[in-house]
């Protein structure tokens, strides 16, 4: 099977004074350079980043990694112009796929076996999309058929790959993923995470 990987990294980190989550460190990596190395250690290909609002500060930390990097552009429209750039650049690179996968910036337990759970989850249960549940709800990481890719294109806004989990609940299938529920929104999330390391940042 043929499974792309989209990592959205285009946002300002609005809630975070406009200091980008993306390059926080943490056991001696970026949040950005840990879920680029999470898509990598798989074998789905390509790994697409979307970068934006801080494609200057932050591109360098890929460089020399086998990925696919996009500037969008729009981003300060929404994410779901994130959605459509990194789909976009997945068609240029590999216009045969099965299933493309999402992940974000900001949830730092992700890792490798879980993107292997989706996708076997996805194999073995016949149904169009895997989504992790945590805290009561589904989201991301998230893995959609190819027939829902004209539906994630059509998304307008803030919304993002939730709002297709939602219009399917038949054709979901859920993956438990309690740490899911850590995310790093806002300074005080991220001391919370960090600890007494955090005012090192």
């Amino acid at each position: 099977m043929n499974i792309a990987i989209i990592i959205l990294a285009a946002g300002s980190s609005s809630r975070m004074d406009h200091q980008p989550k993306q390059l926080i460190q943490w056991e001696g990596r970026t949040l950005l350079r840990r879920v680029v190395d999470t898509a990598l250690d798989t074998t789905f290909r390509p790994v697409v980043v979307v970068l934006g609002a801080h494609k200057k500060q932050i591109a360098s930390e890929l460089d020399g990694l086998p990925v696919t990097i996009i500037d969008n552009q729009h981003w300060q429209q929404g994410l779901a112009t994130s959605v459509k750039t990194g789909l976009a650049a997945v068609y240029l690179t590999q216009k045969d796929i099965d299933a493309v996968l999402f992940l974000l910036t900001d949830q730092p337990h992700v890792d490798s076996g879980l993107l292997q759970q989706l996708v076997q989850v996805y194999k073995e249960s016949g149904k169009g999309i895997v989504a992790a549940s945590y805290a009561g709800s589904l989201g991301v990481p998230a893995l959609f058929d190819r027939k829902y890719i004209h539906e994630l294109l059509s998304l307008e806004g803030d919304a993002g790959a939730k709002k297709v989990i939602m219009n399917h609940p038949d054709d979901c299938v859920d993956v438990h993923f309690a740490l899911g529920s850590i995310d790093l929104d806002t300074r005080q999330d991220v001391a919370h995470f960090l600890g007494p390391q955090s005012g090192e940042q």
